[in-house]
């Protein structure tokens, strides 16, 4: 009986053994080592990020890799926040498939906002604000259906505010502010069922040719009532000056045709020598 005891206290610490050895899921593994090579690291902040903790990231809920955080075994979290980093998001992030949390703030990122984040399925928080980041606002992201935190404020994210994104059930925290965005606020993300705004204006504020609910209205780019005024009273004593100089002119004009006819007339009266 004590050797039966035994042999399953042995296989049973063999197989917590492998499961602590065993390589990463092979998508995680892409999704690491595609988004380091993206990446440029000038502070060296991401010196264990190496092919070797690629093969095997995470035991357990702990992770090798700084900024990663693991649940099971699989990257669960990425938050590489304030380091300094350079370059662009690779759309193999997306091949963290149990990725619940992406957080790449305060940094000097560029370039695009992948399409292929929208396979991210797990995803609640996405935050890339204070980068660099150009393009659109992926309207694919609407099929992140968990997503209930977007932060891209202080970019250089242009277009439009994806319509879809108003239909993101979970979303509590909403933020593109001090982008180059433009056109019309979605009024699925400016209203909800009452009067009261589902995100305020600092969501929005920021991008000069971004308008309706809930920024204040748009200055009218007309003229102004004073403005109308000013060229009115303008326009009104310029027409009177010339009024006045053309009566000027025509009295001037009268008077020397006048002067004209009367010298001709003592003309025919004045001898001939």
């Amino acid at each position: 009986m004590g050797i039966w005891i035994s042999k399953f206290l042995l296989v049973l610490i063999l197989a917590t053994w492998v499961s602590n050895t065993v390589s990463s899921d092979p998508d995680d593994e892409s999704c690491l080592s595609r988004l380091k090579e993206s990446l440029q690291d000038p502070t060296n902040r991401l010196r264990n990020w190496t092919t070797t903790n690629f093969a095997n990231p995470c035991n357990g809920f702990t992770s090798y890799l700084q900024g990663a955080t693991c649940n099971n075994g699989r990257i669960y979290k990425l938050s590489l926040t304030n380091l300094q980093l350079r370059g662009s998001i690779s759309p193999f992030l997306a091949n963290c498939t149990n990725l619940q949390s992406l957080d790449l703030s305060s940094n000097l990122i560029t370039g695009p906002i992948p399409d292929d984040i929208q396979f991210l399925v797990n995803l609640a928080v996405l935050n890339l604000s204070a980068n660099r980041l150009t393009g659109i606002i992926p309207p694919q992201l609407a099929s992140c259906a968990y997503l209930n935190i977007i932060d891209l404020h202080n970019n250089l994210l242009t277009g439009s505010i994806p319509q879809q994104l108003g239909g993101l059930v979970r979303l509590s925290s909403f933020d593109v502010s001090n982008n180059k965005l433009s056109g019309p606020i979605p009024a699925s993300l400016g209203n909800r069922s009452g009067n009261s705004p589902k995100f305020n204006a600092t969501s929005f504020m920021g991008n000069k040719d971004v308008y309706g609910y809930p920024l204040p209205p748009l200055k009218t780019k007309g003229l102004s009532v004073m403005a109308i005024v000013g060229i009115g009273l303008g326009s009104g004593f310029l027409s009177l000056v010339l009024s006045f100089t053309a009566v000027c002119i025509w009295l001037r004009v009268t008077e020397q045709q006048a002067v004209n006819a009367e010298e001709g007339k003592v003309s025919q009266f004045m001898p001939e020598y």
